[in-house]
């Protein structure tokens, strides 16, 4: 079971490049989207990896705790709904997490989804972390993902190099891990993607 206080006013769509931003929710916009999942608090690692190549795109933390939200460094998912401060996005509902997956699966990358449980102090330090980091520059997204998760405890030998796939494999030998493999067909048209999300619907969703 799961526990949804979301009352957000849409706010303005932003398709972003990767890189830094100043990008600040309203106090009000970011308690009304507020998510609280029912399940152990987590970390939840995501890896953009390349087709057929196998390179590293993009890395991301999805953090369960007293809320759930997403951690996207120099990330450019964005929708009109989901508040957003710097690189934290606020409001992650299931619906939500699906629309993340989506975007990033396409034909030319699939997504990597690798949970690990932790205690629910580890994981609203990683929130805290994550809120206090700041906008990361473009092409920083496994420095600043690595660098929120070595300052947790349990998780002090993170990388804080520029490679997802490094990263991953590191996260990848930690007890307890849990992954998904997401792959769509989909064109790699991000902008149509967030046009469809827009409606609320994720008309091909990510295979698991």
């Amino acid at each position: 079971m799961k526990r949804r206080v979301f009352l957000a006013a849409p706010l303005p769509a932003l398709l972003a490049a990767c890189g830094a931003d100043n990008i600040w929710a309203s106090d009000e916009a970011v308690r009304s989207a507020r998510f609280v999942l029912d399940q152990p608090p987590s970390i939840t690692l995501f890896t953009v990896i390349g087709i057929p190549r196998g390179q590293g795109g993009h890395s991301a933390l999805m953090l369960n705790g007293s809320q759930r939200v997403i951690y996207d460094p120099a990330g450019s998912w964005k929708h009109p709904w989901i508040p957003e401060r710097h690189d934290v996005l606020y409001g992650i509902t299931d619906n939500y997490r699906r629309f993340y997956i989506d975007y990033h699966a396409r034909s030319t990358y699939w997504v990597a989804e690798d949970r690990v449980p932790v205690s629910r102090e580890v994981a609203d330090l990683a929130i805290r972390r994550a809120e206090a980091n700041g906008a990361a520059n473009k092409s920083f997204c496994a420095v600043e993902t690595g660098t929120i998760l070595r300052g947790l405890p349990g998780f002090e030998r993170a990388p804080t190099g520029f490679s997802p796939i490094r990263l991953r494999d590191w996260f990848l030998t930690l007890p307890g891990v849990v992954s998904q493999r997401h792959m769509d067909g989909d064109p790699a048209n991000n902008h149509d993607v967030l046009l469809r999300q827009k409606d609320g619907v994720v008309t091909n969703q990510p295979r698991t």
